[in-house]
């Protein structure tokens, strides 16, 4: 197994922490990436006692990093089939599941990949490039109301009617969105050169949530991780943006992404977790020093009951 020298995991030691990892445990890092977290946890795992770890990935650049050991199953798919795996590999339980929600750097800073607004090329944003649309195919036909909608619930873009607008008005006028800096091009004049880096951001986040389909995996991977955990199992959980921290604040309070409260006769909530801290654990300075793509993580920890 490797650790690309390119990736710093977030949140190392306090993961490790949060998860107990016991040395004949089983585990599930549900985002290989470049392998820090799973390498770390493997690294505290005994094969002849039976710990072993599960790791998923969907982008095939990661699946080719990853190495063989006994104590490790690199699994070539999205996170969201979490269940079927574990019952495909007869795994009756696991002790904890980890999730890093962030981006590799690989894709930010690879151009051909399109995630990234600092460097021009193909507007794809496919975390697994042979499944779904590319950002160039989505923004070729949708529709103006739904593409606002978009940039508004992923993106929290203030003038996200205006900038469908324009993508919209460009399309029907011939101009090809297949690039990055065609669609930089785009939406540049409607931004305040003072915002202009924020708001690129919030709009490329938007495009690659709706791509990959990201929140409705992320349900998947919650209510997944809660069947597949065994009592007293961990679940941790790193985000980086409000919406999916929302949504895992809101699954370990109560099942629900949503925050929808189920209580049982006497009128008691059926909370499915106990919250290893009511706050989310934060990178501290050092970490952003060595890290800035740290700033935003936030770890939320659940551990299932009974």
């Amino acid at each position: 197994m490797s650790e690309q020298p390119y990736h710093i995991p977030a949140l190392l030691p306090q993961c490790l922490d949060a998860l107990d990892i016991k040395p004949d445990g089983i585990y599930v890092d549900a985002t290989y990436g470049g392998g820090g977290h799973s390498r770390a946890i493997m690294e505290r795992l005994d094969a002849g006692q039976g710990g072993h770890l599960y790791s998923f990935d969907q982008d095939i650049d990661a699946v080719k990093r990853a190495g063989e050991d006994p104590r490790f199953t690199m699994v070539y798919s999205n996170f969201r089939f979490i269940t079927n795996f574990m019952r495909y590999y007869d795994v009756d339980g696991v002790d904890g599941v980890l999730a890093d929600l962030g981006v590799s750097f690989h894709h930010f800073d690879t151009p051909d990949r399109g995630f990234s607004f600092r460097a021009d090329g193909p507007l794809d944003m496919r975390m697994n490039r042979s499944a779904s649309r590319a950002a160039s195919s989505l923004l070729a036909d949708i529709d103006r109301d739904r593409l606002a909608d978009i940039l508004k619930l992923y993106g929290e873009l203030s003038q996200a009617r205006r900038m469908a607008d324009a993508i919209v008005r460009a399309r029907e006028g011939g101009r090809k969105l297949d690039t990055v800096g065609a669609l930089i091009e785009t939406v540049t004049p409607l931004i305040d050169p003072r915002k202009e880096k924020k708001e690129l951001a919030q709009l490329f986040q938007a495009l690659r949530i709706e791509v990959n389909d990201e929140m409705g995996a992320l349900r998947e991977l919650l209510e997944g991780a809660l069947r597949v955990l065994r009592p007293g199992g961990r679940l941790a959980v790193i985000t980086y943006h409000s919406l999916e921290d929302r949504m895992v604040k809101n699954f370990l309070k109560t099942g629900d992404i949503t925050g929808k409260v189920d209580k049982d006769f006497f009128g008691r909530v059926n909370a499915p977790f106990k919250l290893l801290a009511s706050k989310p654990i934060v990178p501290d300075d050092d970490e952003v020093a060595r890290n800035p793509r740290s700033r935003s993580a936030k770890l939320r920890v659940g551990i299932k009951i009974g």
